[in-house]
């Protein structure tokens, strides 16, 4: 049985149960949620959803939007479905156990068609593991470590209909190789670099794409987590901790 704690994200607006070692969610997620847009009335998925949480902070912030968590493993599904009840979502958030690079027959007899998304968002594992040691921790190693994208932007091609959107977070040092991964099936990709500090080097960027368009890209302005104070900064808390939109929302 996993060893589990209650922790509070977005200003105490959710309690998220998730495993006391191993991956845990944190900023990502909820920079994810506010990166990815949605409206009432459509159908997100979540790929790699853990435990719940940038599915859970997007459907907190658009009322009406209906969401599925797509998990691999099986005991952080469990939790996710725990967390959808505990938090009051479980009208319009399901969870389920899959593997995000399985078939269009799995994905269908999940009730997940083709087409019949309008927003995918992942938080992929984006460590490559040639050049970062893995954990011993097998769940820890299964979140972070991985250098393939294809797969996951395949099954979300497949799930979204055309104009449909995908989001995601990525370690900045590879946005290159995202955006060739990407330009086989989306365009007008959109691009936020989030940085620790207004001085320092971006260590992620969020990124969004339209299935089928050929428009060119858009780099927005970056996000600093911080001031150069080290305190977190009042764009960075107005999305961690009061649950509010980013640019690439739009």
């Amino acid at each position: 049985m996993l060893d589990t704690a209650e922790d509070a994200v977005l200003g105490g607006r959710l309690v998220l149960r998730q495993p006391r070692r191993g991956h845990r969610a944190g900023h990502d997620a909820i920079l994810l949620a506010a990166a990815t847009p949605a409206k009432a009335g459509e159908h997100a998925i979540d790929f790699g959803a853990g435990v719940g949480a940038a599915g859970l902070a997007l459907a907190a912030r658009v009322p009406g939007l209906a969401v599925t968590l797509v998990e691999i493993d099986p005991a952080l599904a469990a939790l996710a479905g725990e967390n959808i009840c505990r938090n009051g979502f479980a009208d319009r958030v399901r969870a389920v156990a899959l593997d995000v690079t399985a078939g269009a027959r799995a994905f269908g007899a999940a009730g997940m068609a083709p087409g019949s998304a309008v927003r995918v968002l992942m938080n992929p594992p984006f460590n490559d593991p040639a050049t970062m040691k893995a954990s011993p921790d097998a769940a820890r190693r299964r979140a972070h470590v991985s250098d393939d994208l294809v797969p996951w932007l395949r099954s979300a091609g497949r799930l979204l209909g055309a104009g449909g959107t995908v989001s995601l977070i990525w370690r900045a040092d590879g946005l290159a190789a995202l955006l060739v991964a990407l330009a086989r099936s989306f365009g007008a990709v959109t691009v936020q670099p989030v940085h620790p500090r207004p001085d320092a080097p971006a260590i992620r960027v969020l990124v969004r794409a339209v299935k089928g368009s050929r428009a060119p890209l858009t780099l927005l302005p970056g996000l600093a987590l911080a001031g150069a104070d080290g305190r977190p900064s009042a764009e960075a808390e107005a999305v961690l901790r009061h649950g509010a939109a980013l640019p690439l929302h739009a």
